[in-house]
């Protein structure tokens, strides 16, 4: 034996180098549940292990323990051939392991270079983050991987597949020594295919471990040096390539014989179900015509972004056509939204089965019944019996493997959520199926299931539209394929003429080459480069602070005529004031928000630091006002801390949290105060002047927000721990796999938000001096419309400090505004409420649009 393995499972001798990571009699069981039992292997310098099962035989499981997610119930990790402790993604990353997940764990509202380097971003003098070395060095990283775009991009603008490119360089960022490659080229085209695999033989040849997890038999013959195979948790054997041929290698897998992978029937068309004609969308495809028939496969095969997932969308009424017509049955239909066209008899499988298809969260019944929930609805209540007869005979008929219909559809593996989304749509009896890259990321045994239930479906009489980026899939299962290059048809073969290089000639246009996609990324950048001057303009008009800003203008010219006190000096000092207070709470809020949390007990926060800082000043007027400000701190450090140690420890819903704070620390400022107030003749002159007094012409209180919004921004965008913050809010479970601190950075958060709430609460006591138990009574909805307004997004990962300081200025304007035209009071609320949907309204449209920018590229 050498590290756990027998030397004839993979041609062990003297001359085998040092393994560079590996695992060791490695077990990981979740509760009853064995994912991992007792498995060895060695990743090697300068080569690739392939790692091989069904889905749900504990690939994930092998990748997360080397990459530090999880910890090994038995057995050990191996580095260098030692065992190691302490284990974790950071711990992994110190090593030099790289991993590059199945679900990239990336960061949608970052740009590009920052989710190449989070977690471990260049730094200057004072720990600052060198947003210039990240930039030449994202640039440098983006041409090895052949992805032709701006390292500013944000990355939600870009495709999955370019996404998936993105995870391929920040893998290579920290120059590992060993590199896991969990399903990379899931979503690839062929040609970022063939750049992954020029990049992994240069990898090999500077001594890089590597590890390949993959689905493709075609890809794992054609990279791997070593093949290891797992079968219901357990290691089957480790043999090199090329002594085990494919045969053996799947007969390992499933434990027998595979008897085809591709079965053979034979296709009996109908009646035409379906007709396209001259269909085009603007920026997506372009005059594209053709027929389904009922018993029929039509295959649409083409590059990534060729426009067939575009055509898809389309006939289901997700996306409307520029031009053409859509027959069904001989008869003209347009389809306005989904609905509609499932009512004519149309069902959609996405290729993006997390992000369309399925609500992770909610069980298998809940996800398989959706489209269906109304057929098991009695007097608005489901009933349970007929949701399990709509449903169950086809989760039968796929096979799916699951301990009980309750159970979470993101704990299946990637092939059962698969067959998840199949049953689903199967549920509707469908007159045509639109079926996009149904076997992508499921394993070799679940794609026969697939292919023989798309046989009998067809079979049956149903239509079929299959797309896929499998050209053996194309080939073997359809019978008639239309290929698309660049959103036009190129080529239309029927099932007897066609074969892999003829699809490949009518995508690329090129001798069996794959490099068009190039010259089109290229023209695509030149086009980007080459934008009129004037382009810049119109991305500042986008802006939301330009926006604010405008809005403000729209109020305080009509009250300004109406009331000429709108822009007194006396007026303008009294908002700017008031605004001063607003912004530091909210800034507060905005750093909780990002993290995808709220604080609903902010101003009960508020009001019990202002009494808490009144009484100490009360009770000791000859002490320092720093003393004063500190007690204040303290009571709202204390208050974050409760809330964020419930949050992140007792892993409480910071909205349930948070609700019951706020009425615990009102109740404790009531009893506290017990009726009584504490005025400005009660306290010593020194606090009441800590905000009034005037520094240069300008109230000191507006200086102190200014010098709390400037630090607190220089965190946010300079510093490493501010970016992070972003990070967890755009994606948490992402955070968590490269090895971010989220329970540590999300509780700081909870407790910096307090502890700038109870410093608020300080300068509350001083502006308005007399400070009883109702201060800042309701003022939580003021505070949350101002960070909403400003651009910080609900759902967390965006925002800025600059866009929360106009959005609590631009409602301060409102109010004062609608106080000066003498509007009632009560609307005030009503008001605000109306800004937030606005807001929010607004957001929805801007990301709809940057989707649709994304899918026409």
């Amino acid at each position: 034996m050498k590290n756990g393995l027998a030397d004839e499972d993979f041609g062990a001798s003297l001359a085998t180098p040092l393994a560079a990571a590996g695992l060791v009699k490695a077990s990981k069981r979740f509760g009853g549940t064995i994912a991992l039992s007792d498995a060895s292997f060695d990743l090697l310098p300068g080569e690739v292990l392939a790692l091989l099962g069904e889905n749900g035989a504990g690939k994930s499981t092998c990748v997360k323990l080397l990459a530090g997610v999880y910890k090994p119930d038995e057995g050990a990790v191996t580095i260098g051939g030692q065992p190691v402790e302490h284990w974790s993604p950071l711990e992994a990353q110190r090593r030099g392991i790289a991993v590059m997940h199945q679900h990239p764990g990336l960061f949608g509202d970052l740009t590009v270079f920052e989710n190449i380097f989070v977690g471990h971003m260049p730094r200057r003098s004072l720990a600052r983050i060198d947003y210039e070395r990240m930039r030449e060095e994202a640039r440098a990283l983006l041409d090895v991987v052949g992805l032709q775009c701006l390292p500013e991009d944000p990355l939600k603008e870009l495709r999955t597949s370019e996404q998936q490119l993105v995870e391929i360089a920040r893998a290579l960022s920290v120059n590992a020594k060993v590199l896991i490659m969990d399903e990379p080229t899931a979503a690839l085209s062929q040609r970022e295919v063939e750049r992954l695999f020029a990049v992994v033989a240069d990898l090999k040849a500077r001594q890089v471990a590597m590890m390949f997890v993959g689905h493709r038999m075609e890809e794992i013959y054609r990279i791997a040096d070593r093949i290891a195979v797992l079968r219901d948790g357990h290691l089957i054997g480790v043999k090199r390539a090329a002594e085990l041929d494919r045969d053996q290698a799947v007969q390992m897998m499933i434990g027998r014989p595979l008897k085809a992978i591709y079965p053979q029937w034979n296709s009996r068309p109908g009646q035409e179900v379906l007709a396209v004609s001259g269909l085009s969308r603007e920026g997506a495809f372009e005059d594209v015509s053709f027929t389904v028939r009922a018993g029929e496969i039509l295959g649409l095969g083409g590059l990534v972004g060729s426009g067939r997932t575009e055509i898809a969308r389309v006939l289901f009424g997700i996306d409307q056509p520029t031009a053409g017509r859509i027959e069904m049955a001989g008869k003209a239909v347009t389809f306005a939204d989904p609905p509609a066209a499932m009512a004519a008899g149309i069902a959609y499988v996405s290729e993006d089965r997390l992000g369309q298809s399925l609500v992770m969260d909610f069980p298998i019944l809940d996800n398989a019944s959706l489209p269906v929930i109304e057929k098991a609805t009695m007097a608005g209540l489901v009933m349970r019996r007929q949701e399990l007869s709509l449903v169950e005979p086809h989760l039968n008929r796929l096979k799916l493997k699951f301990r009980s219909f309750d159970q979470p559809v993101k704990t299946l593996s990637g092939g059962n959520q698969q067959k998840v989304v199949l049953s689903k749509w199967l549920a509707t009896r469908p007159r045509l199926l639109i079926l996009d890259e149904p076997t992508q990321g499921i394993d070799v045994e679940s794609k026969s299931e697939v292919h023989t239930m798309i046989a009998e479906l067809a079979q049956q009489g149903l239509a079929i539209i299959l797309i896929s980026s499998e050209l053996p899939e194309l080939v073997s299962m359809c019978d008639r394929i239309v290929v698309l290059r660049e959103g036009r048809m190129t080529g239309t073969f029927s099932r007897g003429e066609v074969d892999q290089e003829k699809v490949i000639r009518a995508a690329t246009d090129a001798g069996g080459a794959l490099a068009s996609e190039v010259p089109q990324a290229r023209r695509e950048e030149a086009a980007r480069r080459d934008e009129p001057e004037g382009t810049w303009l119109k991305a500042l008009l986008r802006r939301r602070e330009v926006g604010l800003v405008g809005a403000m203008a729209a109020v305080v010219l009509p009250v300004m005529f109406l009331n000429p006190r709108m822009v007194s000096p006396e007026n303008l000092t009294a908002i700017a004031m008031d605004a001063a207070l607003l912004m530091i709470v909210a800034v507060a809020q905005m750093l909780v928000l990002l993290t995808r949390n709220i604080d609903l007990s902010v101003a009960s926060v508020i009001g019990l630091s202002a009494y808490g800082a009144a009484s100490f000043m009360h009770a000791y007027p000859d002490s320092s006002v720093l003393l004063g400000v500190a007690a204040a701190c303290a009571i709202g450090l204390a208050c974050g801390a409760l809330n964020g140690l419930v949050v992140t420890l007792g892993r409480v819903p910071a909205i349930v949290v948070t609700l019951g704070t706020l009425s615990v620390f009102r109740g404790l400022n009531s009893l506290w105060a017990g009726g009584r107030q504490i005025s400005a003749d009660q306290v010593p002159q020194a606090w009441l002047d800590m905000t009034s007094a005037r520094i240069a012409g300008i109230p000191a209180v507006i200086l102190i927000a200014f010098a709390c919004l400037v630090a607190i921004g220089a965190i946010l965008k300079h510093w490493p721990l501010g970016r992070e913050l972003y990070a967890i809010g755009s994606n948490p479970d992402g955070a968590a796999l490269i090895g971010i601190r989220r329970t540590a950075l999300v509780l700081g958060a909870f407790m910096l938000a307090g502890l700038l709430a109870g410093f608020d609460g300080a300068l509350w006591a001083s502006r308005y001096a007399t400070i009883d138990a109702r201060v800042a009574l309701g003022f939580e909805l003021t505070v949350i419309a101002s960070v909403v307004v400003g651009g910080v997004a609900i759902r967390g990962g965006a925002g800025t400090v600059l866009g929360v300081a106009l959005g609590a200025l631009t409602l301060l304007v409102i109010q004062n505004g609608l106080t000066l035209v003498r509007v009632d009071p009560l609307w005030l609320q009503g008001v605000y409420g109306l800004v937030i949907l606005l807001a929010i309204g607004v957001d929805t449209v801007i990301g709809r649009r940057t989707q649709q920018g994304r899918r026409a590229r």
